[in-house]
């Protein structure tokens, strides 16, 4: 069975050495649907409750959020970067608070506390679901990923392996057989 949920990411980048439009620093909604797949769990009569798959999901990706999300070869990169060491937000600001935690991929790296992302390739809507799978295929059986953004969609699906040790009480997945919202311990 499969359960899916639904993110909106606002955010701003450019298809640097692109012919078209795509080259000038533009935003975007996109709409990020997550499905993930597992049994169905007998406790809550549930594969994961979609609510905690937009949570274990947002707390990585809000990193995207009201970002800008530059390639690393991007001649804009240090130029932006200067201006938030002159504005001295670079280290972030008091204001900037829906922040999650950095990450360094093989595909991107996220500096939160100036809004910016910075990937190995151009951001596409192919490219977002190539990093969104790397960062979530640890935490979530996924199954398939959709992204849209403006007039551009892309879909991949992937084979679920194995499958996640849910909380009887809850539906979450248990940590060392504990279950961090509730805590149910397994028996």
């Amino acid at each position: 069975m499969k359960s899916f949920t639904t993110l909106h990411l606002q955010y701003a980048h450019r298809f640097y050495n692109f012919k078209g439009e795509a080259q000038y620093l533009h935003g975007h909604t996109g709409i990020l649907t997550i499905e993930v797949e597992d049994t169905i769990n007998c406790g809550v009569n549930m594969v994961f409750p979609c609510n905690e798959i937009k949570k274990t999901a947002w707390e990585v990706l809000q990193n995207f959020d009201h970002a800008l999300i530059l390639r690393e070869d991007d001649p804009l990169l240090p130029a932006i970067l200067k201006v938030y060491d002159e504005q001295g937000i670079r280290n972030g600001s008091p204001t900037n608070t829906m922040t999650g935690p950095a990450f360094h991929t093989e595909l991107a790296t996220a500096y939160p506390a100036c809004r910016l992302v910075v990937t190995k390739e151009t951001m596409t809507v192919e490219g977002m679901i190539k990093i969104v799978y790397d960062l979530l295929k640890e935490k979530l059986n996924i199954a398939k990923l959709i992204f849209v953004s403006g007039d551009n969609s892309a879909v991949q699906e992937f084979t679920p392996v194995g499958t996640i040790d849910r909380c009887p009480c809850c539906g979450i997945t248990m940590v060392n057989g504990v279950c961090p919202k509730c805590g149910c311990r397994k028996k």
